[in-house]
């Protein structure tokens, strides 16, 4: 799934106005199959159940939207996926939306008037997208990587053909002409890759290929490209697609890491000097609602997971743009969330 498709689907859901009719929120881990979260489905059914004793309606309806979930599940689940989020209501407003992911997600089902979307914003900001650039001297391939699936392609070949000319070209002379045709070749890649870039919005860049042509095409990035790069990695450009996808994936996820907790030092700082920054649930509640808000910082750990939604839906409802942060001490001595500011009002 694609980056936009699933900002889309965010921004429908944190959107969507409730009735009287219950919504269930299923996140399922499908990494093991069925036999991996069956157990743990069949348990918070029968939670749900027991907790809707004595309301006949509500259990009805109930009853209508986990009947489509069940049937989605028993027949719709795509072997290559590992997570699936399926949002399902019965009548008298009826709504379901199932999503298949190759990134995990946790086992997880709620049910409440509105949908919970945290674990999705949690599943765009871990695994986000990126560019992996698979670089030999013949060939190139360009990769975009959205949420761990690859959505497009791009082949590149050097018209430059060594086998051809070898034999007849004296040894220098060769060598030369070989390294000035690779220093083209490394050009149009580059050229496709800054383009590729800029249009699409994408903010990393990996390269794969042997240490000497990635990097030759390290010093040859400019410095707009320069700043995108993650990291260059020795791995063979002959290597499945799935392994390579590996590889980048985590690499990937421990910038997107260190970016979390980059996040939270800023926060910190400005905490420490009274700068543009508020700490707590009530304080981030107030600053999205006044639109103060610039980016919603918030820790994995914290356990309230009502309150987790409610701050994130606020954020994609007013366009605040939302980090999830795992293991940040810091974060959690301010009780796992914050917020950077805009800008500070007299009170503050």
């Amino acid at each position: 799934m694609e980056m936009k498709n699933i900002e889309k689907h965010i921004t429908t859901l944190a959107t969507l106005e409730s009735n009287s009719s219950p919504l269930i929120s299923c996140y399922l881990n499908l990494e093991k199959g069925k036999k991996g979260y069956q157990p743990y489905l069949t348990e918070r059914i029968g939670s749900i159940q027991v907790s809707l004793n004595g309301l006949q309606q509500a259990q009805k309806e109930f009853k209508a939207a986990l009947n489509k979930v069940e049937n989605f599940l028993n027949k719709k689940i795509l072997p290559e996926f590992k997570g699936i989020a399926i949002f399902s209501r019965g009548e008298p407003d009826p709504f379901f939306l199932p999503l298949q992911f190759r990134a995990p997600l946790p086992n997880s089902m709620t049910v409440d008037l509105t949908p919970n979307i945290y674990h999705l914003v949690e599943l765009k900001d871990v695994y986000h997208r990126y560019v992996v650039l698979i670089a030999t001297e013949e060939s190139a391939r360009i990769l975009e990587v959205n949420l761990g699936e690859v959505t497009s392609k791009l082949w590149l070949k050097n018209r430059f053909k060594p086998q051809q000319i070898k034999s007849i070209w004296s040894k220098e002379h060769y060598q030369n002409h070989r390294h000035a045709q690779t220093n083209k070749f490394i050009k149009e890649k580059i050229l496709i890759l800054k383009g590729l870039m800029s249009t699409e919005s994408y903010s990393h860049l990996i390269l794969i290929g042997n240490p000497q042509m990635t990097s030759r095409i390290k010093k040859a990035l400019p410095k707009q490209l320069s700043k995108k790069l993650i990291d260059s990695l020795a791995v063979s450009p002959k290597e499945k697609l799935d392994t390579i996808i590996e590889v980048t994936l985590n690499k990937f996820i421990e910038q997107e890491q260190q970016e979390s907790l980059s996040a939270v030092e800023l926060l910190k700082q400005h905490i420490n000097t009274e700068g543009p920054a508020v700490i707590g649930t009530k304080a981030c509640r107030t600053a999205i609602e006044c639109g103060q808000a610039d980016l919603l910082i918030i820790s994995k750990e914290l356990e309230d997971l009502n309150d987790k939604d409610e701050l994130v839906k606020l954020a994609v409802q007013h366009k605040c743009k939302i980090e999830t942060v795992s293991d940040s001490f810091t974060l959690m001595q301010y009780g796992g969330v914050g917020c950077l500011l805009r800008y500070c009002l007299p009170i503050q």
